[in-house]
């Protein structure tokens, strides 16, 4: 209907022949008009009239193929389509979805399309803008990254770790960290946009491109930061916006370039989290206290910009003076305690109990504790403070003679153990020890784990005190009397009594005797009568060989009870047989004195015979 009109509006502007013609026929009946001759031509005077209008007409039309790119021009936009004009007989309409990337488009405007019919069923010319972009999109996209080449996408979607930008109609990837110099908490803003690009990266085998905003903004932002920090002093005050906040500290942006404040420069008092102070997007003044041209750095503080709290601190405070305060951190070695906002005290452990025994800090105090303390030392140059709980109660040292006399017995907490003896405490901040030797008087005990256990209480008696240096030698042997004194009388040397062999061992073996002492055998006086060996367990009578009161020994023997005995029984027998030899020589010398010469060789018969007999 469009060809018709316009071949109608041809006619209209032809010569003046063709307008009487067109008179003449208008004069003519329609029953004396030959349609025929008006469907061959012969009606405008000659066949030729009409070749020349189609060729004239042809002239003011392009010449387009289908299945190729040209360029058109924008002449009609609506909400939902876009009319191009490329030259031809008519128009083409295309959705205006293909140029959601480019939401400037404006009539007048230069656009590719391909051609891909050119006419359609209802005799319309079938153009499209996405498959023209799709075939010269890699060239673009190539010849963007090499000629450092500002181009415009658009975002279609998030995807993992980034998004997902529609570029020359290839859906590129835009990274994250690339959508900005500052961090994105909101991701989802930015669907929907169209925006300019740097192509970053093209992967040809996988047809990959990665794009990037921040590349755009960040030479801008480089010069600025040069800008910026070129006019910074130390000291100069600035005002800037929390960009943001992690553990250590917090990033300030002061216009085009950052700064951090460290979580120490936040605040003269304690900060646990930055987050306690500032606040994302807080607009706020901060000094500068250092920066580095080379590496971009710029320190940044806030409590600077206050009086440091030392300054304000009560100029009557002193030492010994008593302050109230809350725990704010906790150490091994001490607590530090918060007397005024920014103004801080250690308690060091050895000020937190009068106690010599050694304790962590925790055991006596916990972070949030309100406690009252002694000022100890105070540095108001340094802004040091030293701080005691301890002085607060009376030092139990000042009257222990009075407390605990020599020879007092006392309950006490065991403590710790030590090779040499027991560490036990009778009250918080007397302390004692019990030698390894001052606790039993009849058993031997290797080690005090084998007499008693950590948090067991036990008896003592007070032996002696060392003011001077805070310590106690207790006893717990010495609640009863010396049983050595008894068994001096009891275990005589030569003395047999009954025994167990409890423990046996290369250098001989230990012996249970009555009254519960022990004595001590050596190998070779375990040796039975049988010529056997003693075994464990086994009970015998053994002989006291050796006694010793002051080092509380005991040395036994078994084979002498019995070697004893035999030894008895031959020293006996010599006995008797010497005692009768001297009577017979005695007789021999009074027979001799009444013999006569004549009788030599009859006594020398008798000796020769007592002599024999003496041998026998």
């Amino acid at each position: 209907m469009s060809e018709v009109n316009e071949n109608a509006q041809e006619v209209n502007e032809t010569p003046e022949v063709k307008n009487e013609a067109v008179v003449s026929n208008a004069n003519t009946s329609d029953a004396s008009f030959d349609w025929d001759e008006f469907e061959q031509g012969e009606v405008f005077g000659n066949t030729g009239s009409k070749q020349d209008l189609e060729e004239m007409y042809d002239k003011t039309l392009s010449t387009i193929s289908e299945k190729e790119v040209i360029e058109g021009e924008v002449i009609a936009l609506t909400k939902r389509e876009v009319v191009i004009n490329i030259g031809f007989k008519s128009d083409g309409i295309i959705s205006r979805n293909e140029f959601r990337y480019n939401p400037e488009l404006a009539i007048g405007d230069t656009v590719e399309v391909y051609v891909e019919s050119q006419e359609d069923k209802k005799g319309q010319l079938v153009l499209s803008h996405k498959k023209a972009r799709a075939l010269r999109s890699w060239d673009r996209v190539n010849a963007a990254l090499e000629n450092d080449e500002v181009i415009k996408g658009y975002i279609k979607c998030r995807t993992k770790g980034g998004m997902i930008v529609d570029v020359f109609g290839i859906e590129a990837f835009l990274p994250g960290s690339q959508i900005d110099v500052k961090p994105i908490r909101d991701y989802d803003m930015y669907v929907g946009k169209t925006m300019e690009f740097k192509v970053v990266k093209i992967n040809p085998e996988f047809k990959n491109v990665v794009v990037s905003h921040k590349a755009l903004i960040e030479a801008e932002l480089e010069q600025q930061k040069k800008d910026i920090i070129s006019k910074l002093e130390k000291g100069q005050v600035l005002e800037g916006t929390v960009k943001n906040i992690t553990s250590y500290g917090v990033f300030i942006d002061l216009g085009g370039v950052d700064g951090l404040i460290h979580i120490t420069d936040l605040s003269w008092g304690r900060v646990t989290h930055p987050e306690e102070i500032v606040q994302l997007d807080q607009k706020l003044n901060v000094v500068i206290l250092d920066f580095d041209d080379e590496k971009k750095r710029i320190a940044l503080g806030l409590k600077q910009l206050t009086a440091h709290p030392w300054d304000s601190l009560d100029a009557e405070l002193k030492v010994s003076d008593t302050v109230k305060g809350k725990v704010v951190v906790m150490a091994d070695y001490g607590a530090f305690v918060e007397i005024a906002p920014g103004v801080e005290g250690l308690i060091h452990v050895s000020e937190m109990s009068w106690s010599q025994h050694l304790r962590s800090a925790q055991d006596f105090l916990k972070v949030g504790d309100e406690v009252d303390a002694t000022v100890l030392t105070l540095d108001r140059e340094e802004r040091k403070m030293s701080l005691g709980i301890k002085q607060l109660k009376a030092d139990p040292w000042e009257k222990i003679e009075t407390a605990y006399a020599v020879g007092s017995k006392h309950k006490a907490k065991v403590r710790n153990f030590t090779n040499f003896g027991v560490f036990v405490e009778i009250e918080e901040g007397i302390d004692g020890l019990i030698h390894i030797s001052d606790l039993s008087w009849t058993k031997k005990i290797k080690h005090p784990a084998e007499f008693t256990a950590i948090g067991e209480e036990v008896e003592v008696v007070v032996l002696e005190i060392d003011k001077e240096n805070r310590r106690l030698s207790l006893g717990h042997k010495q609640l009863e009397e010396n049983p050595w004194d008894v068994f001096e009388t009891l275990f005589t040397v030569d003395s047999v009594h009954e025994g167990t062999i409890v423990e046996l061992f290369d250098k001989g073996a230990v012996i249970a005797l009555p009254y519960g002492v022990e004595g001590f055998a050596t190998p070779r006086h375990l040796t039975k009568e049988d010529s056997s060996n003693a075994k464990v367990d086994e009970k015998l009578d053994f002989k006291v060989i050796e006694f010793n009161k002051a080092s509380k020994r005991i040395i036994l023997s078994h084979s002498r009870t019995f070697e004893d005995v035999k030894k008895a029984a031959e020293s006996s027998e010599k006995a008797e047989v010497a005692k009768t030899t001297k009577k017979g020589v005695k007789k021999l010398k009074d027979n001799l004195e009444k013999t006569t010469l004549g009788d030599i060789s009859s006594l020398q018969a008798l000796k020769d015979q007592m002599e024999a007999d003496e041998k026998n």
